[in-house]
Protein backbone atom coordinates (compact mmCIF):
# COMPACT_ATOMS: atom_id res chain seq x y z
CA UNK A 1 0.00 0.00 0.00
CA UNK A 2 2.56 2.09 -0.81
CA UNK A 3 3.25 4.16 -4.42
CA UNK A 4 1.36 1.48 -6.17
CA UNK A 5 -1.82 2.56 -4.58
CA UNK A 6 -1.17 6.23 -5.10
CA UNK A 7 -0.40 5.84 -8.48
CA UNK A 8 -3.33 3.50 -9.18
CA UNK A 9 -5.95 6.34 -7.47
CA UNK A 10 -4.35 9.30 -9.94
CA UNK A 11 -5.03 7.11 -12.90
CA UNK A 12 -8.61 6.11 -11.55
CA UNK A 13 -9.28 9.61 -10.72
CA UNK A 14 -7.95 10.92 -14.10
CA UNK A 15 -9.77 8.19 -15.96
CA UNK A 16 -13.07 8.91 -14.69
CA UNK A 17 -12.99 12.21 -14.96
CA UNK A 18 -11.60 12.22 -18.61
CA UNK A 19 -14.99 10.02 -19.44
CA UNK A 20 -17.39 11.96 -17.21
CA UNK A 21 -16.14 14.81 -19.40
CA UNK A 22 -16.25 12.87 -22.83
CA UNK A 23 -20.13 11.60 -22.11
CA UNK A 24 -20.81 14.71 -21.33
CA UNK A 25 -19.53 16.02 -24.84
CA UNK A 26 -21.46 13.01 -26.59
CA UNK A 27 -24.47 13.43 -25.23
CA UNK A 28 -24.95 17.21 -24.97
CA UNK A 29 -25.55 19.30 -27.91
CA UNK A 30 -23.49 21.98 -28.28
CA UNK A 31 -24.76 25.26 -30.20
CA UNK A 32 -23.40 28.48 -31.20
CA UNK A 33 -24.91 31.70 -29.51
CA UNK A 34 -23.59 34.92 -29.40
CA UNK A 35 -25.22 35.06 -25.61
CA UNK A 36 -22.75 32.44 -24.53
CA UNK A 37 -19.89 34.83 -24.41
CA UNK A 38 -21.78 37.29 -22.65
CA UNK A 39 -21.51 37.39 -18.44
CA UNK A 40 -24.32 36.56 -16.16
CA UNK A 41 -25.71 39.62 -14.96
CA UNK A 42 -29.13 38.63 -13.94
CA UNK A 43 -30.79 38.83 -17.14
CA UNK A 44 -29.70 42.41 -17.33
CA UNK A 45 -28.00 43.43 -20.43
CA UNK A 46 -24.58 44.70 -19.84
CA UNK A 47 -23.91 48.24 -20.37
CA UNK A 48 -19.96 49.47 -20.86
CA UNK A 49 -16.92 47.70 -20.06
CA UNK A 50 -17.82 43.98 -18.25
CA UNK A 51 -14.14 43.75 -16.98
CA UNK A 52 -14.22 45.57 -13.61
CA UNK A 53 -11.51 45.10 -11.11
CA UNK A 54 -13.08 44.72 -7.41
CA UNK A 55 -11.15 45.53 -4.15
CA UNK A 56 -9.05 42.84 -2.78
CA UNK A 57 -10.62 43.78 0.57
CA UNK A 58 -13.12 41.84 -0.44
CA UNK A 59 -11.82 38.80 -1.27
CA UNK A 60 -9.42 38.86 2.00
CA UNK A 61 -12.92 39.15 3.69
CA UNK A 62 -14.17 35.91 2.49
CA UNK A 63 -10.60 34.06 2.93
CA UNK A 64 -11.05 34.79 6.83
CA UNK A 65 -14.58 33.87 6.72
CA UNK A 66 -13.39 30.75 5.09
CA UNK A 67 -10.38 30.00 7.76
CA UNK A 68 -12.69 30.48 10.49
CA UNK A 69 -15.49 28.67 8.55
CA UNK A 70 -13.12 25.69 8.39
CA UNK A 71 -12.24 25.64 11.80
CA UNK A 72 -15.61 24.70 12.77
CA UNK A 73 -15.30 21.79 10.60
CA UNK A 74 -12.47 21.08 12.96
CA UNK A 75 -14.04 21.80 16.16
CA UNK A 76 -17.50 19.76 15.74
CA UNK A 77 -15.48 16.13 15.75
CA UNK A 78 -13.43 17.33 18.86
CA UNK A 79 -16.26 18.36 20.41
CA UNK A 80 -17.84 14.95 20.60
CA UNK A 81 -14.85 13.18 21.52
CA UNK A 82 -12.96 15.77 24.07
CA UNK A 83 -14.77 14.31 27.44
CA UNK A 84 -13.30 10.97 26.34
CA UNK A 85 -10.18 12.66 25.32
CA UNK A 86 -9.70 14.85 28.66
CA UNK A 87 -7.06 17.23 29.26
CA UNK A 88 -4.75 16.48 26.21
CA UNK A 89 -7.74 16.97 24.00
CA UNK A 90 -8.12 20.80 25.89
CA UNK A 91 -4.46 21.76 25.62
CA UNK A 92 -4.77 20.85 22.03
CA UNK A 93 -7.82 23.16 21.45
CA UNK A 94 -6.70 25.49 23.39
CA UNK A 95 -2.96 25.78 21.01
CA UNK A 96 -5.35 25.68 17.90
CA UNK A 97 -7.41 28.67 18.96
CA UNK A 98 -4.02 30.33 19.79
CA UNK A 99 -3.11 29.98 16.53
CA UNK A 100 -6.33 30.71 14.81
CA UNK A 101 -6.32 34.08 17.20
CA UNK A 102 -2.47 35.04 15.91
CA UNK A 103 -3.69 34.73 12.88
CA UNK A 104 -7.23 36.87 12.88
CA UNK A 105 -4.69 39.31 14.82
CA UNK A 106 -2.57 39.74 11.62
CA UNK A 107 -5.46 39.92 9.69
CA UNK A 108 -6.68 42.49 11.64
CA UNK A 109 -3.30 44.24 11.69
CA UNK A 110 -2.71 43.90 7.92
CA UNK A 111 -6.28 45.65 7.67
CA UNK A 112 -7.85 42.48 5.80
CA UNK A 113 -11.18 43.17 8.33
CA UNK A 114 -11.86 46.65 6.97
CA UNK A 115 -14.76 46.27 4.93
CA UNK A 116 -14.41 49.38 3.19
Amino acid sequence: MGASSLIVLIIAAIAFSGIAILISKLVTKSTTNPQKGEPYECGIPTQGKTWVQMNVGYYLFALVFLIFDVELVFLFPWAIVAKDLGWVAFIEIVIFFFILFIGLLYAHRKGALKWM
